[in-house]
């Protein structure tokens, strides 16, 4: 296993931040890049959150990594992204700093919470959970994908992603995300699948004492609401919330209302 190089994105923020204003680090689910993903919902975490982004090995602004790789070496890459951060002073002293993943992402989440814990004052898991889908499936997927390339799977995805009408509703964010995984090296995207094939801490979650937001979309087949519940009720000091009308993609189908959670639970402290 090897760790993957990442590059951090600013998605919000001017360069001039104070301590006033906090750090929240997202990250995009297979196939999908940041900025197509967390674009609307950064805009309107502006107010209260300088946005820091990156994306998984071989999607949109990250180089291709080719080697096998775990959900903990996703963790560690995210863990040194941070700590150049504050290193470089993008992270104001003062500043509280969080995290919320998508899907995949989501379990980048938790293996941050489970390894990494100490660089973050809240972490949330959306759309994701402990363990997504089956084994046998995520290797299959991994050996059809490495062959027929990134553009198979365009047409399942649409069905996966998004609730139902939203494809027609805003055809411009649908573009956004299917074009990045259209484009996505074919054999980091399968690399990323046999990660997920080997990772479940159903039984480890009771280790997270950083505070967890579990946000899940209602009409998600992938992660449905009860997964949200579960993950929640298994960390130390958790808390669900379901977007109703949202599925597998909650910043790009309902950026207000992930941007006003995040913002209620990860900016109540400050607010106060």
């Amino acid at each position: 296993m090897s760790t993957p190089e990442i590059t951090a994105i600013r998605l919000s923020g001017d360069g001039e931040d104070t301590p006033e204003k906090d750090v929240l680090f997202v990250g995009a689910g297979l196939g999908t890049g940041v900025q197509a993903l967390w674009g609307e919902a950064a805009t309107d975490l502006a107010d209260r959150f300088q946005v820091i982004g990156w994306d998984l090995p071989g999607h949109g602004q990250s180089p291709a990594h080719t080697e096998p790789l775990s959900i903990a070496d996703l963790a560690d890459a995210v863990a040194d992204l941070v700590r150049a951060q504050h290193t470089a002073g993008t992270i104001p002293a003062g500043s509280k700093v969080y995290y919320a993943g998508v899907s995949v992402n989501g379990e980048v989440a938790l293996q941050l919470g489970l390894d990494h814990g100490e660089l973050f004052d809240g972490i949330a898991v959306v759309c994701s959970g402990a363990k997504i889908g089956q084994p046998q499936a995520w290797r299959e997927r991994a050996e059809f994908v490495a062959k027929a390339g990134t553009p198979s799977m365009v047409a399942g995805s649409a069905e996966r992603w998004f609730a139902p009408g939203f494809i027609e509703k805003h055809p411009e964010r649908t573009t956004r995300l299917l074009h990045t995984l259209q484009e996505a090296d074919r054999f980091s995207y399968a690399r990323i699948c046999e990660a997920l094939a080997d990772f479940d801490v159903r039984e480890r979650l009771g280790e997270i004492s950083t505070p967890i937001l579990a946000l899940n979309g209602a009409v998600d087949e992938v992660c449905p609401p009860e997964v949200a519940e579960q993950t929640a009720a298994g960390v130390q000091h958790g808390t669900a919330v379901v977007l109703e009308h949202v599925a597998h993609q909650a910043p790009a189908e309902d950026p207000e209302g992930t941007a006003r959670v995040l913002k209620e639970h990860f900016g109540a402290d400050r607010a106060r």
